[in-house]
């Protein structure tokens, strides 16, 4: 008897636990099939010609819960505008918003996140921060230019850093049309970041 109480009061914590662990799982999935979307909807797709037409879906990494990270955030105080450099040698606009400070595999590591100025003008972008990264899969199984995550401003000194939910920049796929931040020195990680979209470079040949 005393065995099956036992059992019945485990049985609550791992389907707790099966939740907890999908909810996150769901959202990257969710992350991946609207990125597939967008790049299938001619309206929205940096793809052009046969790179279009030969699309089926992007490679990504396995889900990988280790590169969901909880950073510590400090925001920065008084930051000024600056110009970052684009792929096509033409600037944008940003600010820095803040710095998040992880640990991966035991380690430290700070990335900075920025404001884009010209965003914050419309409302929907208003709460929007952008953290571009280059990471050691870059040139190897990553867009040689580093990849790019969204977040939003966290409420408090935390933020989740879902490395998972990370992608390129549309100039990986289309450098003609397109002229993307380029990820500053400090943002370099020197680790492999193997989570979100992978990169097969058939788009420059």
């Amino acid at each position: 008897m005393k065995r099956y109480i036992l059992i019945f009061l485990l049985f609550p914590l791992l389907v707790f636990s099966q939740k907890k662990v999908s909810k996150e799982v769901a959202e990257v999935k969710k992350f991946q099939k609207e990125l597939d979307k967008e790049y299938l909807d001619p309206k929205e797709t940096p793809l052009r010609g046969d790179n279009f037409k030969n699309f089926k879906k992007h490679p990504f990494f396995p889900i990988d819960m280790k590169y969901r990270v909880t950073a510590k955030f400090v925001k920065t105080e008084d930051a000024q505008p600056f110009d970052l450099p684009t792929s096509s040698g033409k600037t944008k606009s940003y600010k820095e918003y803040g710095k998040a400070t992880f640990e991966l595999d035991g380690k430290p590591y700070t990335l900075t996140l920025y404001q884009s100025l010209d965003l914050i003008k419309q409302d929907k972008y208003k709460d929007y921060l952008f953290l571009p990264f280059r990471d050691a899969t870059n040139e190897k199984e990553t867009y040689g230019g580093g990849k790019y995550m969204d977040l939003k401003i966290p409420k408090g000194n935390t933020i989740i850093l879902d490395f998972n939910q990370s992608y390129h920049p549309f100039c990986a796929y289309n450098a003609y049309d397109y002229n993307c931040p380029i990820v500053p020195e400090e943002n370099k990680l020197p680790v492999e970041i193997r989570a979100g979209v992978m990169y097969q470079d058939i788009y420059h040949h």
